[in-house]
């Protein structure tokens, strides 16, 4: 599936993303790296290192908090649905994790929602959508104003 490519003149500093998945989402992990560095992020994997069954918990929930304490500017999260993966993300104080399937989820994720910890269902989109998803995920800026309050209202 060819995904329409948008215009990337929007450039972000180089991040400092940590990364992780289950066994369901380890492909797109594998392929979500290289341009996570192709674009100039640190990327640091939490795991797993294959597609061997694992349970989720103990790879996302290790990101999500390195996330919170701010070693990390942004996390991304895959798994087979995303659904497990941004439940236990979103259990971490501080952390607003995302489910996107599309490009629009992932902007406005960002815009409204200034979304830290992005989530991905790999047996749920095509890949080249999973990569667009990420790039758009990584330039789209948080829009503030009537969002602020509301993102401030989640964490108190």
């Amino acid at each position: 599936m060819k995904v329409p490519t948008e215009n990337h003149a929007r450039k972000t500093h180089a991040m400092k993303i940590a990364i992780a998945s289950d066994h369901a989402g380890f492909q797109y992990k594998e392929q979500i790296k290289p341009l996570l560095a192709s674009l100039g992020h640190e990327v640091h994997d939490f795991g797993t290192d294959s597609d061997t069954p694992v349970d989720y918990p103990a790879f996302i929930r290790p990101t999500a908090e390195a996330v919170s304490r701010g070693e990390y500017d942004r996390g991304i999260v895959l798994g087979g649905s995303g659904n497990g993966e941004a439940i236990v993300a979103n259990k971490v104080h501080g952390i607003r994790c995302a489910l996107c399937w599309s490009l629009d989820t992932a902007r406005w994720s960002r815009e409204h929602n200034d979304a830290n910890v992005l989530a991905i269902g790999q047996r749920t989109i095509p890949v080249d959508l999973a990569l667009e998803i990420v790039r758009i995920w990584l330039t789209t800026p948080f829009a503030g104003g009537r969002h602020a309050v509301r993102v401030e209202r989640i964490e108190n």
